[in-house]
């Protein structure tokens, strides 16, 4: 009998185990299915604005090239940016700035497999977009203009500008998600963002005491000016912090050191697409466009302010 009663109970472990094979079969393929919503396709859709942002600083200022060279099916023949130039990096800090502009492809790719997209918008990468947003942070003209390109701290410094924009964002779109296809991609994209960041701000952390030439201005208290002025552009609180801040706003009110943005309880402030849209066009207002867009972002979020001041 124990044998029979065996070859019994491994049968039954054998169906079991199919039919949950079949359940995850099943899931698997109606998550991959999932007709995604309106909305989630148009919480999607607007993180490539700063997406394709990110990818041709980056890749200009570690390769001297951008989309048009690495990934040109991507860019869907939008005009290329604007002043975007090579760096002047060393070995270590070019490395890793390559890094990020290679995976932003990615996230350009990945966003463009979920939803349709849009060609890349007009981008102003110049020194003279750089040096507007350096002159509204300290609130004077910087002599000589700031230029992102001379060295790596002002490239760094540079960087300190971009990515953390788009993570708050992704922190605002997820709870606004429906689907579980758009919360996956939503989740992988904000984990390599905030990567990004830390890396910037932890490599500017070890400078944060070193003076920016010829301005003799801190790096710490360059990164304070950026973070205020995108409070300021932002127009909704507090949402950014610099290197250094007041030891009761360090994490658990312990520290002045301040190597990641977030809140009291050390989580990743939101902020919506508006917010956003006021930042990166550098007017505050995200019906007026300016700064890194100077046509306006693309999208059905980002047009319909657009549209709106138009009528």
């Amino acid at each position: 009998m124990a044998p029979h009663i065996s070859r019994v109970t491994a049968s039954i472990v054998v169906l079991l185990a199919s039919l949950v094979l079949l359940q995850e079969s099943y899931f698997s393929v109606l998550v991959a299915s999932e007709a995604i919503p309106e909305s989630d396709v148009d919480l999607l859709e607007f993180p490539l604005n700063l997406e394709y942002l990110e990818a041709e600083f980056f890749l200009f200022g570690s390769l001297g090239h951008g989309l048009d060279v690495v990934a040109p099916h991507l860019a869907e023949g939008g005009p290329p940016p604007i002043g975007a130039r090579l760096a002047n990096l060393d070995i270590l800090v070019k490395d890793v700035i390559l890094q990020f502009g290679l995976q932003e492809v990615g996230h350009l790719r990945a966003i463009k497999s979920t939803v349709r997209g849009f060609p890349r918008p007009l981008l102003d990468l110049s020194t003279a977009s750089f040096a507007k947003v350096m002159d509204s942070a300290f609130g004077r003209p910087l002599h000589p203009p700031f230029d992102p390109y001379a060295n790596e701290i002002n490239f760094l410094l540079a960087s300190y500008v971009i990515p953390y924009v788009g993570l708050t964002g992704y922190v605002g779109a997820n709870p606004l998600l429906q689907t579980a296809t758009a919360k996956k991609l939503v989740a992988g994209l904000l984990g390599v963002e905030s990567g990004q960041d830390a890396v910037i701000r932890a490599l500017l952390y070890e400078r944060r005491s070193l003076k920016v030439l010829p301005y003799g201005i801190s790096v710490a208290e360059f990164t304070n000016r950026i973070s205020a002025l995108r409070d300021r552009l932002g127009n909704t609180g507090l949402k950014d912090e610099g290197l250094v801040v007041p030891r009761g706003q360090g994490a658990e009110g312990r520290v002045s050191g301040n190597i990641l943005s977030a809140d009291r309880d050390s989580l990743s402030y939101p902020r919506t697409p508006q917010e956003i849209l006021r930042i990166i066009y550098g007017t505050g207002d995200e019906h007026v466009p300016g700064g890194f867009h100077p046509h306006g972002a693309s999208g059905r979020i980002a047009r319909s302010y657009l549209h709106s001041t138009l009528n």
